[in-house]
């Protein structure tokens, strides 16, 4: 039975890794892809509403998607929408930094550091529950 429990685990830590794999390297592509963009500063001009997706038997929680607007060099009007979520509604006529594609500036991200800190949590976060997991399948008091 503890076979059952340990070949379990194995493929939840193999989910995991892939996942996170997955998640940073499309993030570290987008960090590079928007090294070499121009920033510039941004208004928010209001917020787009989505929720937590309430995992775990946790509550959902309702997050804000600030819709900013911005100018390049040329004076040519931009809009778009962040893919950081706030816990609190963004102040219209509010700031914020955003870097947009040269050649194509309806493609704009917020600049934010809080992927690679999310990322950093989740890693350390899976480590404890793996190694926490193993240790109770060990432990695991089984007939």
């Amino acid at each position: 039975m503890k076979i059952i429990l340990y070949i379990v685990w194995a493929l939840f830590v193999a989910a995991a890794i892939v996942a996170l794999v997955r998640s940073m390297r499309k993030t570290r592509q987008q960090q590079q892809q928007m090294a070499a963009w121009p920033k510039t500063q941004a208004t928010v001009t209001g917020s787009a509403t989505g929720w937590t997706s309430g995992v775990g038997g946790s509550n959902r929680n309702l997050r804000y998607f600030p819709t900013y607007q911005f100018t390049d060099p040329q004076g040519t009007l931009f809009m778009g929408k962040s893919e950081v979520s706030l816990a609190e509604q963004p102040v219209p006529g509010s700031f914020l930094k955003v870097a947009y594609n040269p050649s194509d500036p309806n493609e704009s991200l917020q600049v934010s550091t809080e992927p690679r800190t999310v990322m950093g949590c989740l890693i350390a976060f899976f480590a404890v529950f793996a190694i926490a997991l193993f240790w109770f399948i060990g432990i695991f008091p089984l007939g």
